[in-house]
């Protein structure tokens, strides 16, 4: 007997998910469930859901994520694809070896995503070239070495999800000059978001303690 495979679509766009809903089921023979960032975990915990694919054309990269995350937490056994990844942006922080099991750059058409996630139902994971060499390549003595002490401090109290203004007291020091640490560590770490320092802190500061 065939055993039903359940994906999610995690979108914001009704027309994307309509178009998917009617290619989907009949083509990979799988059911799938709608969500919306605020309801994919609460569809995750109430569905057995093998796939999470996430639009990135209407969710914001930095929730993106913090769900990627959730599911790295609590769901290990859920893959995850990202749609309309961008190429101009370096969002390279989204990409987990473990649950990442395709990316399709926004000019991808609808044929090619469609070939990829064919292979991906074969077990294989599908993600560009260029974005697997700069993964790869990536520097992993990294600039870690030339953050200063305080630096370090202020990046690892972000694991914690502290404030700008919880770090300022904790460190007994003002909101600006935490508001300075993080610009100048955001730079010499080569990010621009919280969310991106906080992957790299994940990444690279699992051995620092405060």
């Amino acid at each position: 007997m065939f055993k039903v495979v359940n994906w999610m679509i995690v979108s914001r766009s009704q027309l994307l998910i309509d178009l998917l809903d009617c290619r989907w089921p009949q083509e990979f023979l799988v059911k799938l469930a709608k969500a919306s960032p605020a309801t994919m975990g609460t569809l995750l915990s109430s569905q057995q859901i093998s796939l999470v694919v996430f639009d990135l054309a209407t969710i914001d990269l930095q929730q993106a994520y913090q769900l990627q995350k959730l599911i790295e937490r609590e769901y290990y056994a859920v893959k995850t694809v990202f749609l309309n990844f961008p190429k101009q942006v370096d969002a390279k922080f989204l990409v987990h070896p473990a649950t990442t099991a395709g990316v399709f750059y926004s000019d991808a058409d609808l044929a090619e995503v469609s070939s990829g996630f064919n292979e991906i139902l074969k077990g294989r994971s599908i993600i560009p070239s260029d974005l697997h060499k700069s993964l790869m390549s990536e520097d992993v003595d990294d600039e870690s070495e030339h953050l200063t002490i305080r630096e370090r401090e202020v990046l690892q109290a972000l694991l914690t999800g502290s404030t700008n203004l919880d770090i300022a007291n904790q460190l007994f020091v003002s909101e600006s000059t935490i508001k300075t640490h993080l610009y100048r560590a955001f730079r010499k770490i080569g990010v621009s978001s919280r969310g991106q320092a906080i992957a790299w802190a994940q990444t690279h500061m699992h051995e620092v303690r405060v």
